[in-house]
């Protein structure tokens, strides 16, 4: 009986996302660590410019951070989600492209994404982070090129917090992106 119960306690465990302050912190890079660190004032700045930027991508972009956030705990990420990305600060002040099909499925240690469509891709996973907020570690690549093992190297690596507004909605906001921006903002929804 004992056994059995810690075979189940096992699976239950390997259910849940990786916590932030385990498994993430062996994985994540010295890179992105600082990036992270730094998410606030680079956030800060990107916004800045991105203000300068077309009035009715301002007004979406405005629209889509006054979203409140909330909990992951209560909501299955799993399924097809249309998603776009958002690029505030750096070459441009404000660029917002078109829907692309991404996909979030569970591989019984937490969630994973795959952006499936678009020239720029992303495939990672998740780490809880408390209850309104997940750590994203991905690896960026282009077209049908194949997606390199997050770690592989600055270019392709990727870091970003990842934020809720409803069950229907969420989005995943990457400080300092190797190419094009100061942030880029991945939203979702269905």
């Amino acid at each position: 009986m004992i056994a059995r119960l810690l075979i189940a306690a096992g699976v239950f465990c390997f259910a849940l996302p990786a916590l932030a302050d385990g498994e993430v912190q062996k994985l994540i890079t010295p890179a992105d660590k600082v990036r992270l660190d730094k998410y606030a004032e680079t956030r800060k700045a990107a916004l800045d410019e991105a203000r300068a930027g077309d009035d009715a991508e301002v007004k979406q972009l405005d629209a889509l951070l006054a979203k409140p956030l909330v909990a992951f705990s209560d909501k299955d990420l799993a399924g097809s989600w249309q998603c776009r990305t958002i690029k505030a600060g750096g070459l441009s002040p404000l660029v917002i492209y078109g829907w692309f099909k991404c996909k979030v499925s569970d591989d019984g240690s937490g969630w994973m994404l795959e952006k499936r469509t678009g020239s720029q891709r992303t495939k990672g996973r998740f780490f809880d982070d408390g209850e309104k907020r997940a750590i994203y570690l991905g690896s960026f690549f282009v077209n049908n090129d194949p997606a390199k093992p997050y770690g592989g190297g600055p270019q392709g690596d990727q870091v970003g917090y990842a934020f809720r507004n409803s069950a229907n909605e969420w989005r995943i906001e990457f400080p300092a992106p190797y190419y094009e921006s100061k942030l880029d903002i991945l939203e979702f929804k269905r």
